[in-house]
């Protein structure tokens, strides 16, 4: 386990005791109805920290808007202009995403530390692979993971000069492997929280292969306090696929389903009805292992470790628990049956 500084953003510490999700607005900065509603869909869906970016001074307005309505931990994304940094906090932002070394001078870095200070507000240093400084490309060649990770600490180092160190990190990459190595390596350099993603992942099915590989490997090794999975979607999609990362690795609670991927021997609609049972306990909390099993073969054997499930007939399905068959059912009556053994789980 990493031993990890605490930092506080709003309400949520980051020290790896819980693994906060995080997504970010994709309405218009100038859309302040807009930005209000989708954040407030965002906590609705299990969003525990939301950013949204402030490009230009009229954006500031979203920041008393959105706090407004929501509960959660707001995130200022800035970049260049320290002005919008001492505004945002000056507006109640509960952290900010800027990079010390973009912003100017070291009066310039001092300024924006002194506001967060006051505030308590920490701050994220974000590097990606577009954003690192010409002489560090230029000494790699490429961002590789150790340009990502000499960025980012150049730019803690300002910060840290100003004794300033409620600091996050992230080292984000589109290269899944780039990522996972920069991480491992700031990991072993720092104590900072890290903020885990894949960047420019992709639309939807990619973009959850990549984020599941590279945010699922760091945690699994121990690393990481916070993630964001980005897609070219709907944000809700982000939030839906972190909360199953984290599920699968044993970091989130709630409904796990196993299902079988069919074969010759299945007799009715597996495909529909795991959609189905996949569906009716999307808002269930309960930790159980819900098995949806095409035959006998793959049934109460292989999923005996199941808290309950179903195994396909001819038209028909048993239930069983544990292992243990209970009874059968008509395959119109899986679903329902299956939902009413649940509800005494």
């Amino acid at each position: 386990m990493r031993n990890v500084k605490p930092v506080s953003v709003g309400s949520c510490t980051l020290d790896g005791k819980h693994i906060y999700i995080q997504s970010m607005l994709n309405t218009r900065s100038d859309d302040i109805a807009g930005s209000v509603a989708q954040a407030v869909a965002l906590e609705q869906a299990g969003c525990e920290i939301v950013r949204a970016a402030i490009p230009d001074k009229s954006a500031i307005a979203l920041i008393p808007a959105i706090k407004e309505k929501i509960s959660i931990p707001l995130v200022a994304d800035i970049h260049f202009d320290y002005r919008l940094a001492l505004e945002a906090a000056a507006a109640g932002i509960d952290k900010i995403r800027i990079n010390p070394g973009n912003i100017g001078s070291m009066e310039r870095v001092r300024a924006v530390v002194k506001a967060c200070q006051a505030r308590k507000i920490p701050i994220r240093i974000g590097v990606n692979s577009g954003s690192l400084e010409k002489e560090i490309l230029a000494k790699y060649g490429a961002p590789t993971a150790e340009a990502l990770v000499e960025s980012a600490m150049g730019h803690v180092r300002m910060l840290e000069a100003c004794d300033f160190n409620d600091i996050v990190i992230s080292m984000k990459s589109s290269d899944v492997n780039t990522m996972i190595e920069a991480y491992r390596l700031c990991a072993q350099q720092c104590h900072y929280p890290l903020h885990l993603g894949v960047t420019e992942a992709g639309t939807e099915r990619m973009g959850l292969i990549k984020s599941a590989i590279g945010i699922g490997t760091l945690l699994h090794d121990g690393i990481g306090e916070t993630i964001r999975v980005s897609l070219t979607e709907d944000p809700v999609r982000e939030i839906k696929a972190a909360q199953d990362i984290l599920k699968c690795i044993g970091k989130r609670g709630g409904p796990q389903i196993v299902s079988c991927p069919t074969c010759g021997r299945t007799r009715i609609d597996l495909v529909k009805t795991a959609k189905e049972v996949e569906a009716a306990l999307e808002h269930v909390e309960k930790d159980i292992k819900v098995a949806v099993m095409g035959c006998v073969v793959n049934g109460p054997g292989e999923a005996r470790e199941a808290d309950i499930g179903i195994a396909g007939g001819d038209g028909c399905a048993v239930l069983f628990r544990k292992g243990t068959v209970l009874r059968k059912v008509a395959e119109e009556e899986i679903v329902p049956e299956l939902l009413a053994e649940i509800e005494k789980l």
